[in-house]
């Protein structure tokens, strides 16, 4: 049986270079293996202030590249993650069942919210969205960049915390990092990702 393989990107600006190696250059290998589920991640790009109308680019930006990436929408499914409602309805539930410890600790909060006077409560309750982006799909394999494979073992851990309470609902999805290239550093600012 093939894999069901789901990732995403979030249109918060121009793609890296860290993007085309985590994500673009892999996908006729993971359109060979399994079932893909692509989307385009627009509630997460909602945690950090973004304007509507340049969201919106970019989000066009990102189909775009997708496709020219070599994406097939005759092999795999693309779309844009507001556009399926049970996402945000699944965040809700999960966010029920981790614990402000385990999110206070997740390494990109605290980069991304250091030195900031004001911080959305969207980038703290990051982790839970991404869990339900993941788990709603029965996900086998979700290749991702170093940087994201914190979230992936939280979700992990949180769906096996689910199916201990409620039986086995969710699968229990494994992480895909890149043989080369899983942590791309900033070309300005080396000792930080590239974004």
């Amino acid at each position: 049986m093939a894999d069901r393989i789901l990732t995403g990107i979030k249109p918060t600006g121009q793609l890296t270079l860290g993007n085309y190696i985590g994500v673009l250059k892999r996908l006729p290998q993971m359109i060979d293996r399994g079932e893909c589920i692509f989307f385009i991640a627009d509630l997460h790009a909602l945690t950090l202030p973004i304007d509507p109308q340049v969201l919106r680019q970019n989000t066009i930006d990102l189909a775009s590249f997708y496709l020219a990436a070599g994406l097939d929408p005759e092999r795999v499914t693309l779309f844009l993650q507001s556009s399926v409602s049970e996402h945000a309805e699944l965040n809700a539930i999960m966010q029920n069942y981790l614990y402000m410890g385990e999110l206070s600790r997740m390494t990109q909060f605290k980069d991304k919210s250091a030195g900031k006077e004001g911080v959305s409560s969207a980038l703290l309750t990051y982790p839970p969205l991404m869990a339900a982006d993941i788990l709603l799909y029965n996900t086998d394999v979700v290749p991702v960049g170093e940087d994201q494979r914190q979230h992936l073992e939280l979700t992990r851990d949180l769906a096996e915390r689910f199916n201990n309470k409620y039986n086995d609902i969710f699968k229990i999805p494994e992480i895909s990092l890149p043989k080369a290239g899983a942590r791309i550093m900033s070309l300005q600012e080396p000792t930080k990702k590239m974004s």
